[in-house]
């Protein structure tokens, strides 16, 4: 198991973190196959895949603050905070990607991405590797 360490820059953003994650995993499986499990430990960041394609980025962050009602939220903490909590538990904290030969699986337009949603921060994931026999 690995961290890895991801600074974000915006309040809201995508960031492709896929050469990361790749680099990584080719120092730890150069020859192998399996699953890579990716984990982020925060509550208000999520990670999935997505194209890239010029402004797909800020039509995803659009189209995610469409998405949450605007509400009286409750949090005791921070209730502003609240649609992050929301939008990181509904797009997802974790992916498996396959991988082989140190190299993720991916199709043609896919990169692992991490939406940040209440940065900028510093996030950190956890990275996984289940090898197959």
């Amino acid at each position: 198991m690995q961290k890895l360490k991801i600074k974000t820059h915006k309040k809201k953003e995508v960031l492709d973190i896929t050469e990361t994650v790749e680099k990584t995993l080719g120092k730890r499986q150069s020859d192998g196959s399996g699953i890579c499990n990716l984990f982020i430990l925060h509550t208000t960041a999520a990670l999935t895949t997505a194209d890239l394609d010029p402004g797909t980025d800020l039509d995803m962050l659009d189209a995610f603050e469409e998405m949450i009602p605007k509400l009286r939220y409750r949090h005791p903490h921070n209730p502003a905070h609240v649609p992050d909590h929301i939008l990181s538990a509904l797009i997802g904290t974790s992916v498996a990607l396959p991988f082989e030969k140190g190299k993720m699986l991916l199709g043609t337009w896919q990169r692992v991405v991490l939406i940040e949603l209440d940065g900028p921060r510093d996030r950190e994931i956890v990275l996984a590797v289940t090898s197959e026999s």
